[in-house]
């Protein structure tokens, strides 16, 4: 694909890039008036008229291009542009190959997005995280993971007509069906906010299967990005591991920001398991954002240090949160449940984690506040609960111990 080239009927008016474009290239193009983002497909080729190649090779990339078709096709059919909610998904208009090579075509958009939504309000975080989580609860009511979520992939703006900025959910190229991802080779996904069983996918774990690789995926990732929304950066590691997902396998905590509402450390903490049957689903995420204290960030010595086994469940109310501006529920949100989360378990990966660069640890901005009294009117009026469970996930509460 070049510049002038026309195809599929496509004129390409802009030099094609790889500019954030993964295994494609992209450009915009113009047909009948109208301007367009057409996609080129590196990969899968389907074979050359003529080509020498032997035909088992020939039929095994056929059946892969079919394949590479079948996903595709299916997924766009099922995702309609008049489809209730729809309004923040940058959908496919066209599919089809022309020689050996796959293109696909979207409207134009604004690819503008919010450097720092984390400097927003509370009530602005909150319709930016509940209109990404609309969006994947669409795909995920079809049964489709968006494979590749993380925010490169969402655009935060704000229409003129708007009064809050709201998450645009792009690139769905990487889709697949809950249980029926691409092979092992050609997995999508995004090695910092790839889930752990994504990640021993695609490093060639016999005991995850391609049925492991749910909805649940998009779970994690958005539990990250949650942390990312709402305090400018995902939570932190060990150095030693590449990446949440590598951390979270070997049974090494997460560090949350000490900052967030003891609720949303909890949810986030639960969004994160190892385990994706622990992790909520997008509804129960959307019901517990019904709560605008949720999106609320805390002064950093505000706490004292807290476990997040001492926290309450994320499904129950928070004492430490006050319910104000609860919001208006969401229509057929599920009642709450007490269900436990699963602890993680270690597990030998078999390979070298992948070094990345931590960043510096969290830093208290305040002088912590004195320890709180051993009973409190909200503790007593809390019951307890049955049984505390042991978390390997620790909130940093202003101490510099990463």
């Amino acid at each position: 694909m070049r510049l002038h080239d026309v195809v599929g009927g496509y004129r390409v008016v802009t030099k094609p890039t790889n500019t954030s474009g993964g295994k494609c290239l992209w450009a915009f193009a113009e047909k009948d008036g109208k301007t367009y983002f057409l996609k080129q497909f590196l990969e899968p080729k389907r074979p050359r008229a003529g080509s020498t190649a032997s035909e088992i090779s020939r039929k095994l990339r056929l059946e892969e291009c079919r394949e590479f078709e079948e996903r595709h096709r299916t997924v766009m059919s099922r995702l309609r542009h008049n489809m209730s909610g729809g309004g923040n998904l940058v959908l496919a208009l066209d599919f089809f190959h022309e020689g050996t090579t796959y293109y696909k075509v979207t409207e134009r958009i604004d690819t503008s997005s919010l450097e720092n939504p984390e400097s927003l309000p509370p009530l602005n975080k909150r319709v930016i995280l509940r209109t990404l989580g609309l969006s994947l609860g669409l795909l995920h009511g079809i049964g489709v993971v968006h494979g590749d979520l993380k925010p490169s992939n969402v655009l935060v703006q704000k229409r003129d007509a708007q009064a809050f900025h709201a998450a645009k959910l792009i690139d769905l190229d990487d889709s697949y069906f809950s249980s029926r991802p691409p092979d092992r080779e050609s997995a999508p996904g995004d090695s910092l906010f790839g889930a752990p069983e994504w990640m021993r996918y695609v490093r060639g774990d016999e005991s995850t299967l391609a049925e492991h690789l749910t909805t649940a995926v998009d779970m994690f990732a958005l539990g990250l990005m949650t942390h990312y929304y709402l305090t400018g950066e995902i939570p932190r590691f060990d150095e030693k591991y590449g990446s949440p997902a590598d951390a979270v396998n070997a049974g090494a905590e997460l560090r949350l920001n000490p900052r967030l509402s003891p609720a949303m450390a909890v949810l986030i903490h639960n969004l994160t398991a190892r385990s994706p049957t622990a992790r909520p689903a997008v509804d129960r995420f959307l019901a517990r954002l019904s709560n605008l204290a949720m999106c609320e960030l805390r002064d950093a010595g505000e706490f004292p240090p807290a476990d997040i086994a001492d926290l309450p469940d994320a499904d129950e109310p928070a004492p430490a949160v006050p319910p104000a501006d609860a919001g208006e529920p969401l229509p057929g949100a599920p009642p709450a449940s007490g269900a436990a989360r699963s602890s993680r378990l270690r597990t030998n990966l078999r390979s070298r984690p992948r070094r990345s660069k931590v960043p510096e640890p969290f830093t208290a901005t305040s002088p912590a506040a004195p320890a709180p009294p051993a009973t409190s009117p909200a503790a007593s009026e809390t019951p307890a609960p049955e049984a505390r469970r042991v978390s390997r996930v620790r909130i940093n509460r202003g101490k510099n111990d990463i």
